[in-house]
């Protein structure tokens, strides 16, 4: 059985992972214990870990036995963060809710076990419904809703849901960054006080601490011991980790509610985002268990992703019709599969300071619409994709100019535009109506199957129009729907996330998306890290990787071909370079780069992500390894010098101890011009257990700066 209930106890267990819920004295759960799975508990056992666990009284502390339950309150002796702020004219702000009715939830695709609590405060006169789950790849799942049952406005001003962490977890983990630099690691002692990273941008950020964890000091991709969690919620957020005085530690998070935002009249009610934990033994478990749960999803993407090339840094706003041709022919000839035309297209956008909201096709550029472009993409075998910024605005516009009253302002003022735009308040009907009936229309005149939905100013003084009220909340859920609304009516249609590059990726974006732009950096170097730590969470196939030219538009590096689509193979390949200007030889080495990633596809896109730890840090290992093991690719990278040269051995992890190994490197990457100190095994393979390939490893070619080397290791018979 995936649980255990025994009177006030409950023992969930499933992925390889133990939650212990104690309901004592009718109050909401408190989490006993989270991390590894335990032994078969009986239901003595149960009882014998909550007395094992209970904390003794001390000096200055509350007369009660200490239980700090997922919605930590005053009410139960909390002092640090509380799970709720709000009241009702003054009153009702400390609620103590008692628990109700217990029921088990329905195992489901992506859930194993787990239970809704029914609760109240008939005092605060209001109603809670608390979900705890256990997905089958070990990831916990909170989410909370609350009812105002009583005659007065209720005014919630925060609601955030918390899992507590063990002693030896003594080191933070997060995120931070800027535009194209997304996803930068950094590490803090886990002190006393609160660590506490809040996003009032609108979306999560591009400084988003997308998880944030804590864990046994240098723990690493293979090592150590974490527990973590991330917010799914695509607007302002807050995740944070507190360390009282007497040693208690938790980790938590939810949406951050701008003051006034949510007012809960009669009958009314609030839904929190869910907040998702994860424990792992090492970075790599804690990929896993989240790659598998969004895997198990029923809209998660089935069909082989298109290798597309994107226009942008191949045109910009230069829309000329047969220059786009022969980018189209170009890149059929190389073998991409979806053709995606980017911003310029729509009325009065020659540049970036006009146009935004205007959804319709600029005849000026486009006298006969988009059809004789789509044509003939169609015909040389690509989908057709475009692009869209629909929560955006320039004051440059037919839409500003005919309803200003729809821009987001606060106080009266215009407010502050970022990259010449505004943002529309998509949580007024009428702009809501318009927007949706202009992308309506698109998709309905033109064949087009794919959107990338950017999102590139941050969402500030979001004041909705006539009352001033903050509207950050109303509009993130407008936006859910409107891309639940386009879904329904277009079967087929896939959504990209974009906001200025990895700006907006959570969980509950992706419940509508089926791809994530994690930058708009494509310089295959910083890419290494960015591709690295968006895909701690998110599966290869969800991450738009891309080949770009050799110069790098965001940072002016140059690399050479073979390390840009090293890069640009490991995730959702793209290609984001004007290939009418490119060599025919430059073309075969693009094709046959497009050919690898097509031959590596399946496995890129179903199997366990798994990163190798190295005391170099000059070399990297990534790698994909079937869930079966039968199969595994690594890249082994240089990102810098190494201090010794060659650089030594690398090890292999993930790989099945017992099975016997065929390693071999792949072409293109195998060997480089210039280049001729190879390894004896180089250009035969070799064939070793993978625990030999992980204790010991191989050796690796002398690499320069800035090299990869891919190889395939293939499972052979005894």
């Amino acid at each position: 059985m995936p649980e255990l209930v025994h009177d006030d106890l409950a023992h969930l267990c499933a992925g390889g992972v133990s939650v212990v819920l104690d309901t004592a004295g009718g109050g909401l759960p408190t989490v006993l214990y989270w991390g590894p799975a335990l032994s078969e508990l009986s239901s003595a056992d149960l009882v014998e870990l909550r007395r094992a666990t209970q904390a003794p009284f001390g000096d200055s502390r509350i007369d009660v036995p200490e239980r700090v339950s997922v919605l930590p309150t005053p009410a139960e002796g909390w002092v640090g963060r509380p799970g709720i702020a709000g009241s009702s004219n003054g009153q009702a702000f400390s609620p103590l809710f008692r628990l109700l009715v217990t029921e088990i939830v329905e195992r489901s695709e992506t859930v194993a076990t787990g239970f809704r609590y029914h609760a109240a405060d008939p005092t605060a006169e209001l109603d809670l419904a608390l979900d705890v789950e256990l997905t089958h790849s070990g990831l916990v799942r909170l989410r909370a809703a609350l009812i105002n049952q009583g005659s007065s406005t209720y005014q919630l001003d925060g609601l955030v849901l918390a899992l507590p962490v063990p002693t030896r977890a003594d080191e933070l983990f997060d995120f931070t960054g800027r535009h194209t630099r997304e996803r930068s690691p950094q590490r803090s002692p886990f002190q006393v006080g609160t660590h506490a990273r809040e996003s009032r941008q609108g979306r999560p950020g591009l400084d988003s601490p997308f998880l944030l964890a804590a864990g046994t000091t240098g723990f690493g991709w293979e090592s150590g011991q974490l527990w973590g969690l991330h917010v799914g919620w695509s607007g302002n957020q807050v995740s944070y980790a507190e360390r009282m005085y007497n040693g208690l530690k938790m980790i938590g998070g939810g949406e951050l509610i701008l003051p006034g935002e949510v007012r809960l009249e009669r009958g009314e009610g609030y839904e929190s985002p869910w907040l998702y934990g994860v424990f792992g033994s090492g970075l790599n478990e804690v990929s896993r268990r989240f790659h598998r749960f969004l895997r198990s999803r029923p809209r998660h993407p089935r069909t082989e992703r298109p290798v597309l090339v994107n226009t942008w840094e191949a045109a910009y706003f230069d829309h000329d019709l047969p220059r786009l041709l022969e980018l189209a022919e170009r890149a059929a000839h190389v073998g991409v599969e979806r053709f995606v035309l980017d911003d310029g297209w729509f009325l009065g956008r020659r540049h970036d300071s006009a146009g935004l909201g205007d959804w319709q096709v600029d005849p000026t550029v486009w006298p006969n619409g988009l059809k004789p472009l789509i044509h003939r993409v169609e015909e040389l075998g690509m989908q057709f994709g475009l692009w869209v910024e629909p929560e955006m605005i320039n004051l440059d516009s037919e839409l500003a100019r005919e309803h200003p009253e729809w821009i987001f302002r606060a106080g009266g003022r215009e407010g502050i535009a970022t990259r010449q735009q505004h943002v529309l308040d998509l949580g007024h009907p009428e702009a809501y109506a318009h927007i949706a009936g202009c992308l309506h229309a698109l998709l309905n005149e033109y064949n087009i199957g794919y959107l990338k939905w950017d999102h590139n100013r941050m969402v500030v003084e979001a004041g909705h129009w006539p009352t001033g009220v903050p509207g950050v909340h109303r509009h993130t859920l407008a936006v859910y729907r409107l891309m639940d609304e386009l879904r329904a009516a277009h079967p087929g249609l896939e959504i990209e996330s974009c906001a200025g590059g990895g700006g907006r990726i959570d969980l509950e974006i992706l419940n509508r998306t089926d791809r994530v732009w994690p930058s708009d950096c494509i310089d295959a170097l910083e890419r290494q890290q960015i591709q690295r730590y968006t895909q701690l969470l998110l599966p290869p196939e969800l991450v738009g990787t891309h080949l770009g030219d050799a110069e790098a538009h965001s940072t002016r590096r140059r690399h050479h071909l073979g390390f840009r689509a090293a890069a640009a193979i490991w995730g959702h390949m793209g290609i984001e370079w004007d290939l009418t200007s490119t060599s025919p030889g430059k073309l075969d080495q693009v094709r046959r780069w497009v050919e690898l990633h097509k031959q590596l596809r399946p496995l890129l896109h179903s199997g366990d992500v798994v990163v190798g730890d190295h005391p170099d840090p000059a070399v990297w290992i990534n790698g994909v390894v079937a869930v079966d093991q039968s199969d595994a690719v690594f890249g082994i990278t240089t990102v810098g010098r190494s201090v010794t040269f060659p650089p030594g051995r690398v090890s292999l992890p993930g790989l099945d101890p017992v099975k016997r190994y065929r390693v071999q490197p792949l072409p293109p990457s195998d060997h480089y011009p210039g280049t001729n100190q190879y390894p004896g095994w180089w250009d035969e393979g070799v064939v070793l257990s993978g625990r030999t390939l992980r204790e010991v490893g191989v050796q690796i070619p002398a690499m320069f700066p800035e090299y990869t080397h891919i190889l395939r290791a293939r499972a052979v018979s005894a």
